[in-house]
């Protein structure tokens, strides 16, 4: 049997911190995981400017509650289902992304999880494990599935590596640069055409 593993944000919605940046006004919050591989250091320094400016978790969800999946992204789900099995590996938060899965049809998904005071203040996260996204790959594999896997950013680079094939999507030329090992796809239809390869092998 083959599985598909794919990105969340960048691959089938947009950046959620970025969504959160421009709405507030807060130009750091721009930093993602295209920019910052280590993840850790990464949400440290979002947890400490939420609280710096007094921001909740309800500021985040109303801006996530206005966004859609990027253009294309529910067309490319209907015809990846169609096609086989798949799997969404994000280090996105349960808290973030149940809106944007009812826009694409409720997809599985493994994340992590936020941990949140009674005010609604983000005091912590809670990984799923740690190298969630390589980990859930292994396992697959594991269990004698044949596994694909895109995505677009540092955090995605190990889960592609350890899949039986995969590719990068709409990556920065950063990530493009360091990685010409990988295939790179910038459309939905070259990211399809990669994965039947895959299912016809």
């Amino acid at each position: 049997m083959r599985l598909v593993c794919l990105d969340l944000e960048g691959v089938l919605v947009p950046e959620i911190w970025i969504a959160f940046a421009e709405a507030t006004g807060i130009p750091e919050l721009k930093r993602t995981t295209r920019d910052e591989p280590d993840y850790g250091k990464l949400m440290r320094f979002r947890l400490a400017l939420l609280r710096d400016r007094g921001l909740k978790l309800k500021d985040i969800q109303e801006v996530i509650s206005a966004m859609d999946p990027l253009e294309g992204a529910k067309e490319f789900v209907n015809a990846l289902r169609e096609r086989t099995q798949f799997v969404i590996l994000s280090d996105t938060f349960s808290q973030f992304a149940k809106p944007l899965m009812a826009k694409i049809g409720y997809p599985t998904l493994l994340c992590n999880t936020l941990v949140v005071g009674a005010d609604g203040t983000i005091t912590d996260y809670e990984l799923r494990q740690e190298e969630g996204k390589r980990k859930a790959v292994e396992a697959f594999k594991s269990l004698n599935l044949k596994v694909f896997a895109a995505g677009d950013s540092f955090n995605d680079l190990a889960m592609i590596r350890a899949a039986d094939a995969g590719c990068l999507f709409r990556p920065p030329a950063s990530i493009k640069n360091q990685c010409g090992d990988l295939a790179c796809t910038t459309a939905y239809g070259e990211l399809l055409a990669e994965i039947d390869g895959f299912l016809a092998n």
